[in-house]
């Protein structure tokens, strides 16, 4: 699992980004509102724990905007606000649960679970299905005229990636973002061999995927 934090509190982030390690939960973190919204808008995460209290932006405001950008990423608030109508405005602006500070960290850490589990309830136990192909990211595989084809781990998940939205354009950053992580250095050949070998794969099919120059990879129908 992969979440973004978005907390101006450094000390706080600090702490979370150590107890969430510790269930390997991999963590990104922003410490104001401005840097939460341009890693929000990655659609790289499984989970984003957002506080409503920010710098530049407001953690409703992000949420608000992200929503309208059709990023359905499941949001946790974190706030100080405890008041019926401010859980009631968090939960209106697209959050999906909502928790008031001070909280105890085993019970962040199980709702962060929990609203993980929720997003990949939405395919674990089917598939995605593009023109006439699909996929099935529990298992690691592609299925194409009805016989299944196991793929490598990173193949599958690009696949994956480009699958679930037919029609977007994945920039090379969100791919290493997603993929590889933030900080990591990986090399854009490393992309052009997954892709190399997914077009292998979709030779005999009438789906493709196509390069955006300077931008990106697309799936769509040949």
């Amino acid at each position: 699992m992969k979440i973004l934090i978005v907390e101006d509190e450094v000390k706080l982030t600090q702490a979370l980004e150590f107890l969430f390690n510790k269930q390997k939960i991999d963590v990104e973190i922003a410490n104001d509102g401005e840097e939460g919204l341009m890693l929000a808008e990655k659609d790289i995460y499984d989970v984003i724990v957002l506080d409503i209290m920010l710098p530049n932006i407001s953690g409703l405001e992000i949420v608000r905007i992200i929503r309208e950008k059709g990023i359905k990423t499941p949001v946790i608030m974190l706030t100080a606000k405890d008041t019926l109508d401010d859980k009631v405005l968090g939960l209106d602006s697209g959050a999906d649960d909502y928790l008031v500070k001070p909280f105890a960290t085993k019970e962040l850490i199980a709702r962060v679970r929990a609203l993980g589990r929720r997003k990949n309830t939405e395919y674990i136990n089917e598939k995605y299905e593009f023109n006439d192909i699909a996929y099935l990211p529990k298992n690691f595989e592609l299925i194409i005229r009805g016989i299944n084809v196991k793929i490598p781990k990173k193949e599958g998940d690009l696949l994956e990636m480009l699958i679930s939205r037919p029609g977007q354009v994945f920039t090379r950053d969100q791919i290493v973002d997603r993929l590889w992580g933030l900080e990591s250095d990986v090399l854009e050949n490393n992309i052009e061999i997954y892709i190399h070998h997914l077009r292998k794969r979709l030779e005999e099919t009438n789906t493709k995927i196509e390069t955006i120059r300077g931008v990106g990879y697309i799936i769509k129908e040949r």
